[in-house]
């Protein structure tokens, strides 16, 4: 029994489902089937919105909210996350195979599914390799910054449907130009429907559910209610184009023939050529994603004291993609508003994703000859109503008054995303977020600092009042050093060394440096040459455990010209004579004693 369990075990930690499903009970299941139905309700028109988003058939996008939802149930860690097509993905999706091929052609759903494998090898190559930490280069405020302009992109690009216009372009620029040649030609029925669909959406968003509640209602069911109101949308507009024939007596664009059916199983094509078109636009859909999912899964598990396992979220969502490329589906990952909707409806495992799945199959199988009048202004308007909530100019504000360089990188990622489509926009943005960190740590703070009267505490000269002496130069030192800034602490140090004719020792204090590599190395040991030319002596004090160990290693300490002391006090104590008595012992000649 004992080696039953342990194997479960192992088995738990490549599929946490042999984790949470032994403990799987009625109440769950209850829980997670009522979540089910609410999230199936929602994704049913959202996910026929985001296929058209990506250029594909809508029932692309059905078909990717079945297998990958399974697929992620078993191997993610979330218990909440909602994993399928979401706008962002969807979008960049149209931006990577949209030159490939036509519109709604074999050809493009072939590069669709293709993407999404080379999508989740990458992702599931991350995980394997626990190298989710690089998706920590891309910056907080940078990713608000992209999804804010990719929410303003989207929008643009759906009025087209709204007004039902032939109309295009990767950019902001290129999409309004071509809206405004093509304002003449708007279809006034395809505008009435799609304009008053996207208010009654809205209003079911902001107005709907506390009306319900002002009634008496249960909040669960005036919440289940509201979310159904892209569904309500999606019956009553198709019903009217349906009765009143507008597909053809008026022009309205619909949805057509939808395969019914079960997601079909596809090949992902194995062409060099194109896994070599696709190579960077894969990788930069895996990266935001992988952040965005993570991100919301992090919040909502902090809700009920759970955790998740980064490292296993990107093999959860690597098999999901790998799942939507062999059965019809495109690039998906973790969605937000689905998965808060999963989480607030009760969802208490990643079972109610796959009963999510299930009702998905059964709307494939059955509900899709019924969406052959549904207009594509409604899902337009679906898609509007969505990704406008993704919209966050307050981050412009919050970086302006906190940090000019991440305001920077917000303004430039958020103007190149608009002025030159969402790759170029999420490259720079992925670049910008490692300038930014390289250039704030080459750079670090470092602080002059002298003793507060009457304590052993030392601080800043420049903020607080605090004893020096002329003969002693302390340096504090907030950051690693490395590479890219151990020149600007030696030019920093030789600088103050100058302007000081009375110094006689230097201590460089290290209670914020974690780490000291190659080059950083041999800038101290450069630093300690000058100075013993000079007649200074060059000390340290406060170095952490590690940053000895490593020390230790070269022949750094036996060429000091001072010590390396335990803490900034006894540095100075023993410096200034003050207090001749305190010994130390030390196994080192040319050290104090280490932390």
């Amino acid at each position: 029994m004992s080696s039953q369990s342990a194997l479960i075990d192992r088995l738990a930690r490549v599929m946490p489902v042999f984790d949470w499903g032994r403990r799987y009970d009625r109440d769950a299941f209850g829980n997670d089937l009522v979540a089910a139905v609410i999230v199936t309700i929602m994704l049913i028109p959202q996910s026929l919105a985001y296929a058209l988003l990506a250029g594909l058939p809508a029932e692309t996008g059905i078909y990717a909210s079945i297998a990958p939802i399974v697929l992620y149930a078993i191997f993610g860690t979330s218990r909440a996350l909602a994993v399928g097509p979401v706008a962002v993905v969807s979008l960049m999706t149209a931006a990577a195979i949209g030159h490939l091929a036509e519109p709604g052609s074999p050809e493009l759903l072939v590069a669709a599914i293709t993407l999404a494998l080379l999508s989740g090898v990458f992702l599931i190559l991350l995980g394997v390799f626990r190298l989710g930490f690089l998706a920590n280069f891309l910056s907080h405020p940078v990713i608000a910054g992209f999804i804010t302009a990719t929410g303003i992109l989207i929008a643009a690009s759906q009025l087209r449907h709204i007004l039902g216009i032939q109309a295009g372009g990767d950019n902001l620029p290129e999409l309004v130009v071509s809206l405004i040649e093509n304002l003449g030609r708007v279809n006034w029925t395809t505008f009435a429907i799609g304009a008053s669909a996207t208010a009654f959406l809205f209003w079911v968003r902001k107005g709907l559910k506390p009306l319900l509640l002002s009634t008496g209602l249960n909040p669960k069911l005036a919440g289940v209610l509201a979310k159904a109101g892209p569904v309500a949308a999606v019956v009553v507009s198709t019903f009217a184009v349906w009765v009143f024939n507008l597909g053809e007596s008026a022009g309205v664009r619909v949805v057509g023939d939808v395969p019914q059916g079960l997601p079909p199983l596809t090949m992902p094509s194995f062409s060099l050529d194109l896994w070599g078109t696709l190579a960077g636009s894969a990788v930069l859909i895996s990266i935001i994603g992988f952040v965005e999912s993570v991100s919301v899964a992090q919040t909502l598990a902090a809700r009920k004291r759970q955790r998740i396992v980064p490292d296993q979220e990107l093999i959860g969502l690597g098999m999901a993609n790998v799942g939507a490329a062999f059965t019809g589906g495109y690039p998906v990952t973790g969605g937000f508003a689905r998965s808060v909707v999963n989480f607030d409806a009760g969802a208490e495992t990643p079972a109610a994703g796959a009963f999510t799945a299930i009702g998905l199959l059964l709307a494939a199988l059955l509900l899709t000859p019924l969406i052959y009048h549904l207009p594509q202004a409604t899902l337009a308007a679906t898609i509007i109503v969505a990704v406008l909530s993704l919209v966050d100019f307050s981050i412009l504000k919050k970086t302006w008054v906190y940090s000019k360089a991440d305001f920077a990188a917000v303004s430039a990622t958020i103007l190149l995303t608009l002025g030159f489509g969402v790759e170029i926009g999420v490259t720079a943005g992925v670049v910008l977020s490692i300038l930014i960190h390289l250039y704030k740590s080459s750079r670090p703070h470092m602080a002059v600092v002298g003793r507060v009267p009457g304590t052993e505490h030392f601080r800043n000269v420049n903020r607080h009042k605090v004893e020096i002496d002329e003969t002693v130069l302390t340096l504090r030192v907030d950051e690693s050093l490395y590479f890219a800034n151990a020149r600007y602490l030696e030019d920093s140090l030789y600088d103050m060394v100058a302007a000081r004719p009375k110094l006689k020792h230097v201590v460089l204090m290290c209670p914020a440096v974690n780490e000291i590599d190659m080059s950083a190395l041999e800038s101290l040991e450069a630093i300690n040459e000058r100075l013993k030319a000079l007649g200074v002596t060059f000390n340290l004090s406060e170095v952490k455990g590690p940053v000895m160990d490593r020390l230790r290693r070269s022949d750094f300490l036996h060429h000091l010209s001072g010590k390396v002391f335990l803490s900034q006090h006894q540095a100075i104590v023993e410096i200034t004579g003050e207090n001749p008595q305190i010994r130390v012992s030390s196994s080192h000649p040319q050290e104090r004693t280490s932390p």
